[in-house]
């Protein structure tokens, strides 16, 4: 996949007997959907029919997808969109796809890990990989000091995440 293009989210499954398919938006809200016409599967541009939002999920309507079945096939497949028509997501604010794999340190230089995934919730649940094990942590006030998304790094306040880290 080109780097001009941004991961939007995963197909979790068919929704109905019509070929709409059930996508956990990897963005903000599903909301950002709304404004699309296209996205690309498996580098192949597919046309929007439809969008539908609902409890923080988009259902898709896409050309070529007449039937449930169809839409089966697409089950775990990511979705994107080129990062020129992908809107600017403001000051202090970050697309997922630019925070995975960053190098994670504390404020005085220690390496902790590498941001492997980030699962949204109230506050988002960032999980680094560090000596092969998986720590959790929240993304919250205090924790994060932090983020240079050019050169691939998180800054921590080591305090603040050995009080919330999940090990």
């Amino acid at each position: 996949m080109s780097e001009e293009m941004l991961k939007i989210g995963i197909i979790l499954k068919p929704q109905g007997i019509r070929g709409e398919v059930k996508v956990k938006p990897y963005t903000d809200g599903a909301e950002s959907f709304l404004g699309l016409k296209r996205v690309f599967l498996d580098g192949e541009e597919t046309k929007l029919l439809s969008v539908r939002l609902g409890a923080g999920v988009a259902f898709l309507g896409l050309k070529g997808v007449p039937d449930r079945n169809a839409a089966e096939l697409l089950r775990g497949k990511e979705l994107f969109i080129p990062r020129s028509e992908a809107p600017d997501p403001g000051e202090g604010r970050y697309y997922i796809a630019d925070l995975l794999g960053c190098e994670i340190f504390t404020e005085e230089g220690a390496r902790l890990g590498v941001l492997k995934d980030i699962r949204q919730a109230a506050s988002d649940i960032y999980t680094l990989e560090r000596e092969g094990k998986e720590v959790l942590f929240p993304a919250v006030k205090g924790v994060i000091t932090e983020i240079d998304v050019a050169e691939k790094r998180i800054t921590v306040n080591e305090k603040r995440f050995k009080e919330v880290a999940v090990l």
